[in-house]
């Protein structure tokens, strides 16, 4: 994927996001807002994402129950393996946490990455996905298709490691290869979803999802949250960028 694709891609989503809220809105506080007003402003905005983010993931874990019922048996009828894979991701101000997603590789597939990933050249190939990738089972590419593996972070959202919308979570190894400017995506919590989620997923490269993702920290509201979740299903089923 070439930088000229990602920015294409980049400028689809804030072209769409610019269409959605037609009306600019003003982040910017009146200048005679005292700072305790402020800070009362921004606790309360965090408490309101916390309730969404909880009932969200309660709501979602009970929905798709049959899901992880269909999805853990297929599992365990392809191959031997745990059901559920869990890896070490990096998120709110670099602090590391555990996430839980269905398994959609080989059994040892962690092993297999820093060699099949090779030295990274430039920014654009910190995150790496490649579409062909030997070590996704079957059941796994389906379930990767349309993101059944992404299901149980819906738990990681319980726990408070991670929210509904926010930037994807990050492997160590990828974090240490971060510009300064690209550790501002550590400011919030990480998400299942997001800007470039809903524009194009993989197929944006790695610079543009920064950039996305810092645009979501700058103008981040509750509204613009709901924005990404109404969007989701539908890039979920299109399925662009999802390998």
């Amino acid at each position: 994927m070439n930088a000229g694709h990602g920015e294409f891609q980049r400028s689809k989503v804030q072209m769409s996001f610019t269409t959605a809220f037609a009306a600019p809105i003003d982040i910017h506080p009146p200048i005679n807002i005292h700072h305790g007003e402020l800070l009362r402003s921004a606790a309360r905005s965090s408490l309101v994402k916390r309730a969404v983010d909880i009932v969200g993931a309660l709501a979602a874990l009970m929905l798709f129950t049959p899901v992880f019922l269909l999805t853990a048996i297929a599992i365990k009828m392809e191959s031997s393996g745990p059901i559920f894979f869990r890896q070490t991701r990096i998120g709110k101000n670099g602090v590391p946490f555990t996430m839980v997603k269905f398994r959609s590789m080989v059994v040892g597939a962690d092993a297999l990455h820093a060699k099949m990933q090779g030295a990274t050249t430039t920014r654009h190939e910190i995150r790496y996905k490649n579409q062909n990738d030997p070590r996704i089972t079957r059941i796994g590419r389906f379930i990767r298709r349309y993101s059944i593996d992404e299901l149980p972070q819906f738990w990681n959202v319980l726990t408070g490691d991670m929210s509904l919308v926010g930037p994807r979570p990050a492997l160590p190894s990828e974090v240490a290869k971060y510009a300064p400017s690209d550790r501002d995506r550590l400011l919030v919590k990480p998400g299942i979803t997001c800007l470039w989620q809903v524009g194009g997923r993989a197929n944006i490269d790695f610079v543009g999802q920064v950039a996305l993702d810092r645009q979501y920290i700058r103008d981040r509201s509750i509204f613009l949250d709901l924005w990404i979740l109404l969007r989701t299903p539908y890039a979920v089923l299109a399925g662009e960028g999802a390998y």
